[in-house]
């Protein structure tokens, strides 16, 4: 993930101000909250302002995903070369979703909270929406999870790593 953090940076970062980048690369798909924090801490945001701009954009697409993804998926299976994408994309979230189905709330807390490749909260929301889980429920678990992601990444970014690397 650092590779591909430090890609969109180096690109987005001479164009755009600092704080826009770690903007844009906290909304993104994979990137997400974590990518940004990572961000934040390379193009030397203070983590007081990294935290802010990383968790609203990581809630920004929840909502999206969480309400129009079904009907997205369902058009995009219409379309012959979609059709294969779209579906590893459901069975690929269904096998991640075991523990978000037992525990639900908790669950989907943990699976977004705890920074693990291919968990966040663009997962998390595609496996809510997919398990039809109460909305509400849903964005509370979520930005539970978030809070939890942005303690533990902060710590390890700001804090673990930028001792190390600075």
């Amino acid at each position: 993930m650092q590779a591909i953090v430090e890609a969109f940076s180096n690109t987005l970062g001479q164009h755009i101000s600092a704080e826009l980048c770690v903007f844009i690369i906290s909304m993104m798909p994979i990137l997400e909250l974590r990518g940004g924090l990572l961000a934040a801490w390379s193009l030397n945001v203070p983590i007081t302002t990294a935290i802010p701009i990383c968790i609203i954009g990581n809630i920004i697409p929840i909502p999206f995903i969480l309400l129009f993804i079904r009907q997205v998926f369902e058009w995009a299976k219409k379309v012959s070369f979609l059709r294969g994408i779209v579906e590893r994309l459901e069975a690929r979230a269904m096998k991640k979703s075991a523990d978000v189905a037992n525990y639900e709330f908790l669950g989907l807390m943990l699976f977004v909270g705890i920074p693990l490749p291919g968990t966040g909260a663009w997962t998390g929301s595609l496996i809510a929406s997919l398990l039809e889980m109460d909305v509400k429920k849903a964005v509370v678990a979520e930005l539970l999870g978030i809070a939890l992601a942005t303690v533990i990444v902060s710590v390890f970014s700001y804090g673990l790593l930028g001792s190390v690397l600075h």
